[in-house]
């Protein structure tokens, strides 16, 4: 019976280093503990994570060298024997693993101490902030290789130089806008976008294997008669241009951002509001009705926390609302439903279902 459980601390385990492998295992890949000396340790595999907790027992546990289970003894009554075994040692206590989400919000936060802003920056060349590698990131971040791998593909980092770089908002745009004229110019449809095209008519303006970056974050590439195309992805190029217009302001008129935006998006595209889930809110309180940049990713990692700020930004939410800035919080079989239950408390408001926070608010 388990009677108590207590989170570990890496520098409990590994004082010295970041992370400590277990070697191959019987399932065919490394167990590694990780974390740095002021968190909880994580145990990972080749792809997930796992919270460890120390958890006491009182059925003693011992260890024999050689053991075999029932099974594995020969169920014969006639070579039944007694067998004598010598106890190697015993203990009260076990590491309790449950399956976590992976600690990733430290990831972007890296990335983002030295974005990459292009190849003639000054910046670039004079910034004293680390650079980073996947054996770097491997050291740090509280997660699989996979989670980490996949984590990178999300927020469109590139490898430069062997180090792993998030571009700047502002360079990004710049690349993305050369992209769009081109498409434009040629009048290629949205669809079908040739890569050498590109490549060798933006060559000579930016570094083709940013060229060819932007194409990959924002479209989905494949083959046709043995050339590569991509077709680009509306609903997240639209999404980037709202929000580059809206992070220059407070808050912005709702009608006059929704015209605004859908003049600036690439001819063709249509502009949605459902396209800024996790990235914008829409305040229907205010009269004129209101839009402002709130993006999931500068949110909190721990529950309590993350719901402590949306709670402090707005006091009551509708489910729809909240959903895209908590459903990242949700642990593998949970639902929002069950993180409001816990962390929320329910009302009617005018007809309609809210949530508002279980304790005061500072």
């Amino acid at each position: 019976a388990t009677l108590q459980t207590a989170k570990l601390n890496p520098a409990e385990l590994l004082p010295a280093v970041h992370c400590l492998s277990f070697g191959p295992q019987a399932g065919g890949g490394d167990l590694v503990i990780r974390g740095e000396k002021d968190e909880h340790a994580v145990l990972c595999s080749k792809d997930k994570t796992y919270d460890m907790k120390i958890a006491d027992t009182s059925n003693m546990l011992l260890f024999v060298p050689g053991c075999k289970t029932p099974e594995e003894l020969n169920a014969h009554p006639a070579s039944c024997n007694i067998i004598h075994s010598q106890i190697a040692g015993f203990s009260n206590n076990y590491w309790e693993l449950r399956r976590c989400r992976p600690k990733l919000k430290k990831l972007r936060k890296l990335l983002m101490e030295d974005p990459y802003d292009g190849p003639d920056s000054q910046k670039d060349q004079t910034s004293t902030f680390s650079k980073y590698t996947t054996e770097d990131l491997l050291n740090l971040i509280q997660a699989s290789e996979e989670e980490i791998l996949h984590q990178l593909q999300v927020i469109d980092a590139c490898k430069i130089e062997g180090y792993w770089r998030i571009l700047d908002f502002d360079y990004e745009m710049k690349l993305l806008n050369h992209v769009t004229q081109l498409i434009d110019s040629e009048s290629w449809p949205l669809s079908k976008v040739p890569l050498c095209a590109c490549l060798e008519e933006l060559g000579s303006l930016e570094p083709r294997e940013m060229i060819e970056h932007i194409l990959v974050s924002y479209g989905k590439k494949y083959v046709d008669a043995g050339e590569v195309f991509f077709e680009m992805r509306e609903d997240k190029i639209c999404r980037a241009i709202a929000q580059m217009l809206l992070q220059n302001a407070v808050k912005f008129n709702l009608s006059e951002f929704e015209e605004v935006w859908q003049q600036s998006v690439p001819e063709g595209m249509t502009t949605r509001l459902d396209q800024l889930q996790g990235l914008a809110l829409v305040d229907k309180s205010s009269r004129p009705e209101t839009i402002f940049l709130l993006k999931v990713e500068d949110l909190p990692e721990d529950n309590q926390e993350r719901f402590n700020s949306l709670f402090g930004i707005r006091e009551k939410w509708t489910e729809v609302d909240i959903t895209p800035y908590i459903e990242d919080l949700c642990a593998e079989k949970q639902t929002v439903g069950a993180l409001l239950t816990k962390y929320a408390r329910s009302s009617m408001l005018n007809g309609v279902k809210v949530y508002n926070s279980r304790r005061p608010i500072s």
